[in-house]
């Protein structure tokens, strides 16, 4: 009952003041933390990495660091930024050790959002005909998304799932605004053109 009323309690909480709480130790903020930032960790690797074997690793190593490390960010206000290094920086690690071609998605630009790990579109009277269409556009989604260079794979996973700003994805890419912009709007034009016959 009394952990019920404290889970509620942090539940209420904004995420800065979660963060504030969780640099001073309080374990609860963090646990409530780790609740809400977990999904869009998982999500992040499973569209950079291709290979998809190591999700669930990379998703636990990468908030462990945020956990352990929490302390040392000195404003709360930075918290998305800092994880997005986080999580760009596992993926770099693993990309070096497997020389390989990742995966990521942009989500925000088809009206689309990350509900467990899939994209879908919001239509909660899709008859069976459009259930099937709407699979076949995920699937094509995927494939071109994948096709895409990783410099624009990388770019777009930092602004759409993570939720950077151009300055952030900057900072961490170790490009320029200008460039970072260049990259986000030159990979939705190709999946615009790619895309146009299923959506109109």
């Amino acid at each position: 009952m009394l952990k019920d009323i404290l889970r509620k309690k942090y539940k209420d909480k904004n995420e800065e003041d979660l963060v504030i709480l969780a640099r001073q130790n309080d374990y609860d903020a963090l646990e409530e933390l780790i609740r809400r930032v977990q999904k869009k960790v998982w999500s992040s690797f499973y569209y950079l990495n291709a290979e998809k074997e190591n999700l669930s690793d990379l998703t636990q190593e990468a908030l462990l660091r945020m956990s352990k490390n929490i302390g040392n960010l000195k404003n709360p206000k930075l918290f998305r930024s800092w994880l997005g290094h986080i999580v760009s920086n596992l993926f770099y690690d693993e990309q070096r050790k497997k020389q390989k071609q990742y995966c990521s998605v942009s989500l925000e630009h088809f009206g689309l959002e990350d509900d467990e790990h899939e994209f879908e579109i919001r239509d909660t009277s899709a008859i069976p005909d459009e259930t099937t269409s709407f699979k076949e556009l995920n699937q094509v989604i995927k494939h071109h998304i994948c096709a895409l260079p990783e410099h624009f794979r990388v770019a777009i996973i930092l602004r759409e799932l993570q939720g950077l700003s151009y300055e952030e994805i900057a900072k961490i890419t170790k490009t320029n605004v200008g460039t970072v912009k260049s990259r986000i709007s030159r990979a939705r034009i190709k999946l615009q053109e790619h895309l146009k016959p299923y959506l109109n």
